[in-house]
């Protein structure tokens, strides 16, 4: 799976239609929350809660890694390992006026959540408004 392999590297290299254009960027600190809070000020940052153990997350987050063309490869998306980091998410919850839900997608811009979606409903987000 794409997301994996751009966080832990892969040995193998794509052809050209296989390419992935999102760089996923670890959530794993509350303290990168402020970092998306004062980053989103000037550009729009995306939150993508995953549960590695959920069938439906992992097909959401295929989609939605499919999803990204050229044109999106600006976009900053944090990843969030519900699993690993379930305070983090706790935090995104409270910080955001969100309710947690898994998958789930958050794009935040001036330190507000400005659209959110989970589930499957994470792909009707027109994310090309927000780059």
């Amino acid at each position: 799976m794409g997301l994996f392999k751009n966080i832990f590297g892969s040995d193998t290299s794509k052809s050209e239609e296989e390419k992935l254009f999102i760089n996923w960027i670890p959530l794993n600190s509350l303290s990168q929350l402020e970092e998306i809070k004062e980053q989103s000020k000037t550009e729009s940052i995306g939150i993508f809660k995953h549960s590695t153990r959920c069938g439906i997350s992992r097909g959401v987050v295929r989609q939605f890694e499919n999803s990204f063309d050229e044109e999106l490869s600006t976009l900053k998306i944090y990843y969030l390992d519900l699993l690993n980091f379930r305070e983090i998410s706790n935090e995104v919850e409270m910080q955001f006026q969100v309710i947690h839900q898994s998958p789930q997608l958050l794009m935040i811009k001036n330190e507000h959540a400005v659209a959110h979606a989970a589930h499957y409903d994470i792909m009707s987000i027109d994310l090309k408004k927000y780059i």
